[in-house]
């Protein structure tokens, strides 16, 4: 396979983990509350995980490829028709959610990792998701994919470190088979659905990678694009959840705002540091990648009726716009954020993307 196949097949899964690890995800809340907390039994939400994101990642990239479409407004259209507005609805609360998680979290880790106060840590990311969008898509790829392997780097070192010191009680939870730290021991059931509705909820993240998908130009490729993309989206979960499971079930970090930022806390400050800048990054990715979508799709709309392409200082206008309106929201706190919001998002986002999208499965790969 030439460079140039390998790295459009490529691209569709660098821009969705890039948008997807940001928030919770980073930061280790996420994994807790949809698998780690279930002690040795949280793999196998992890591998339903996997089956979702790729399932998802191919029927997304060949219904655009299929139907020609790369915004989310048409590709709802073509599967809800007239109710495509419930989507919208759904997508831009999902997407104030999801950054108002990312707020609280970079105010979080860049006051405990850098000092900083809160406040600064949120007004550099306003500028810099302003500065992204106001410089478009091909900025946005390059930083993106320099993004998704350091942070990829980041996380193989901060695992191999935590495996190194903690391997035997790693171990000792799957050879005890510890789920203590729920008051009932979880069913299958139970976890495969825990792990739906994490896929569930960040079903909003595909809207941001939808202008990689022009590039595909056969099943065959949206199938192998897809399965990377659920590699991709996969593989920094796991690493988090062994390395959750080296502590499990230990309060302290069970239930910090940022489990990893505990983790760490034991090992050398400059990993602290090296946390601090690269899940700042990928904060910064999320918000970006969420808004862009958003921005998109606007774009989209106002070409139609004015024929004419929207300014650049209003994308960075509307990213701006989006990201305070976000941190009203994060004074919720992650915490919060992510055990109650979630899970309600979830079930929405399922409904209106999900479903239809499993329905005309079918006929898109036959």
């Amino acid at each position: 396979m030439k460079f140039s196949s390998l790295k459009r097949i490529l691209l569709p899964g660098i821009i969705l983990q890039s948008v997807l690890i940001g928030g919770g995800y980073a930061t280790g809340r996420e994994i807790v509350e949809y698998g780690a907390k279930f002690g040795a039994s949280g793999w196998i939400c992890g591998v339903a995980i996997f089956l979702g994101f790729s399932i998802m990642s191919i029927l997304s990239i060949e219904a655009c490829r299929q139907w020609k479409v790369y915004d989310y407004k048409s590709l709802l259209k073509k599967m809800i028709g007239s109710w495509w507005i419930a989507y919208e609805i759904v997508y831009l609360l999902l997407a104030v959610l999801i950054i108002a998680v990312m707020a609280s979290a970079a105010g979080e880790i860049l006051h405990n990792t850098l000092g900083f106060s809160p406040w600064v840590g949120v007004v550099l990311i306003i500028v810099l998701v302003g500065f992204l969008n106001y410089k478009g898509e091909d900025v946005i790829v390059k930083l993106e994919t320099i993004g998704t392997v350091a942070l990829f780097a980041a996380y193989i070192a901060f695992t191999i470190v935590v495996f190194s010191s903690r391997g035997s009680e790693i171990l000792s939870v799957f050879k005890s088979w510890n789920t203590s730290y729920q008051n009932e021991t979880p069913n299958l059931g139970l976890l495969i659905w825990t792990g739906i509705l994490y896929v569930g909820y960040n079903l909003a993240v595909y809207p941001a990678s939808f202008f990689t998908f022009k590039e595909i130009y056969s099943r065959k490729e949206s199938v192998i694009a897809g399965f990377i993309s659920g590699l991709l989206m996969t593989i920094p979960w796991f690493l988090t959840y062994f390395a959750l499971m080296g502590y499990y079930p230990n309060k302290n970090v069970l239930t910090a705002t940022v489990p990893w930022l505990e983790i760490l806390r034991e090992f050398n400050p400059l990993l602290i540091i090296v946390f601090g800048i690269v899940v700042g990054w990928t904060l910064v990715e999320t918000a970006t990648g969420m808004i862009h979508a958003f921005i998109s799709r606007v774009e989209m709309e106002i070409e139609e009726r004015k024929k004419a392409p929207i300014k650049k200082i209003h994308k960075a206008l509307i990213s701006s716009t989006a990201l305070i309106a976000s941190l009203i929201l994060a004074q919720i706190g992650i915490i919060d954020l992510v055990a109650k919001g979630y899970e309600l998002m979830a079930y929405a986002m399922i409904l209106v993307y999900g479903v239809p999208l499993l329905f005309y499965s079918k006929k898109l790969l036959t």
